[in-house]
């Protein structure tokens, strides 16, 4: 049985992972979806009630009935290198592909489905309250007098993008720290985000591959405020999860159907930490490398067992 993985050709996490699958002895086939139609070839067919399919990736074949499990780890476009892209090859593309892979009967990290769902910050954000996180008061708006108001309630506040950065070579907004006397008539333009800044004294990373949790903690500068950004003095260092903060990461990848999440938490002066968001699909091999935790290895391992009985939670809902 094969592990399918969805990346693109240079991605140095999936060959950590890669390296730990081989080394399990588990049959590994990786593939871009942009090199889809070409490098790759895709047939699919339907007929007395069976379904049967085929992925060919530079001469190594793969049954849809042989395949075991399927990491969407960072996937290009479909079609994206074809010798004449278009919107339309992309969608002919994406219908074939992903219409093969999901009716194979294969264990996802992530599911689609609940990939797509799991992005979107203001959904993350209310499944943090109900899973039992701190969450720091938060904004969405296009009105510029609520954004004032809320920035007047709470005096220093953050605002930065819920999306990430924009395509193409336009410029990410940073999160950037402001005050009541700030100009937000721009509010009006397009959704803000703001969100009370938190006085941290070090920013969390916790990894969760299945059951696994991985915490990592790095100590963060006086008055800093985006941690992922600049230069410290500090690294990453691996850290105990608080048994609260296990139960409501368990809670969070049960509700969102998640098997693989990177949650980003801001630890205050008084110890709490306060939920900042939860990436499906975020980096590990950084922290794996300051810290040695087996995150890449956990990874495998969920690959490549078998499905578990009693339906335990494998990327699906």
């Amino acid at each position: 049985m094969t592990v399918l993985i969805l990346t693109s050709e240079e991605d140095v996490t999936a060959d950590m992972v890669v390296a730990d699958l081989q080394g399990t002895g588990t049959p590994v086939l990786r593939l871009d979806p942009a090199d889809l139609p070409g490098k790759a070839v895709l047939s699919v067919d339907y007929a007395h009630g069976d379904f049967d399919g085929h992925l060919s990736v530079n001469g190594h074949v793969l049954s849809m009935g042989g395949l075991r499990s399927i990491w969407v780890r960072r996937p290009g476009e479909p079609a994206a290198h074809a010798p004449h892209p278009s919107p339309w090859l992309t969608a002919e593309t994406r219908q074939a592909l992903y219409g093969m892979l999901h009716s194979a009967s294969a264990r996802w990290m992530n599911h689609p489905r609940n990939a797509e769902q799991a992005r979107l910050k203001p959904w993350q954000l209310r499944v943090a309250h109900l899973s039992g996180f701190a969450v720091p008061p938060t904004v969405f708006t296009t009105a510029p007098r609520l954004a004032r108001e809320f920035a007047e309630e709470h005096r220093e506040v953050v605002i930065k993008s819920a999306s990430g950065p924009p395509p193409g070579d336009g410029l990410a907004l940073p999160t950037t720290l402001i005050g009541p006397d700030a100009d937000f008539t721009a509010v009006a333009a397009g959704p803000a985000l703001l969100q009370r800044y938190v006085h941290k004294r070090a920013d969390i990373r916790l990894t969760c591959v299945g059951t696994r949790l991985f915490t990592a903690r790095k100590t963060a500068e006086p008055g800093q405020v985006d941690g992922r950004y600049g230069e410290t003095g500090h690294t990453w260092e691996a850290a105990h999860t608080p048994e609260r903060i296990a139960k409501s990461v368990h809670e969070y990848v049960k509700l969102a159907g998640l098997a693989y999440a990177a949650f980003d938490f801001a630890e205050d002066e008084d110890g709490i930490w306060w939920f900042l968001e939860c990436n499906q699909g975020g980096q590990f091999g950084f922290i794996e490398l300051e810290t040695e935790q087996p995150i890449a290895e956990a990874v495998a391992l969920w690959l490549a067992r078998r499905a578990p009985e009693g339906g335990a939670s494998d990327g699906r809902r």
